[in-house]
């Protein structure tokens, strides 16, 4: 497995993993209540800045564990990662985009800001998931 390629599937993984953090402490705090009334923004700087530290982390040890067994493969990566990650990255930008403009919608109505983060919220969380998917895809059966 490719350096990069290592990369995506923690990536993958931890996306996965702080989503599923994240929805659980918003459903266990709202307690079959409201979930506008959660102090959800704990949670979501706790699940964001935990997924992004927990992410470098793994990437950097299964990176260092890797490259005992194959030194010269380190950090390496050539033309084919280089369009796979361009091609993951125009993929998640599409929820991006979708996301921004439910925002812009949320915000018209005037939406409570619950919604509006977490609208923003999952946006990113699609983005990085969907790209990650692509990429592993990319990977396994090539770039079409």
């Amino acid at each position: 497995m490719a350096y990069e390629e290592r990369n995506v599937w923690v990536g993958l993984i931890v996306s996965l993993l702080s989503v599923a953090v994240y929805i659980w402490l918003v459903l266990s705090a709202a307690g079959g209540g409201p979930l506008a009334d959660v102090d959800w923004v704990p949670f979501m700087v706790w699940t964001i800045v935990g997924g992004l530290v927990v992410s470098i982390g793994v990437s950097f040890l299964w990176g260092r564990i890797m490259a005992r067994r194959n030194p010269d493969d380190v950090g390496t990566s050539d033309q084919r990662d280089r369009d796979i990650s361009h091609m993951s990255t125009r993929v998640g930008q599409a929820f991006l985009l979708i996301a921004g403009l439910g925002v812009l919608v949320l915000c018209a109505f005037e939406a409570d800001w619950f919604w509006i983060a977490n609208t923003m919220y999952a946006g990113f969380a699609l983005s990085s998931i969907i790209g990650c998917i692509a990429s592993v895809i990319a990977y396994r059966r090539g770039l079409v």
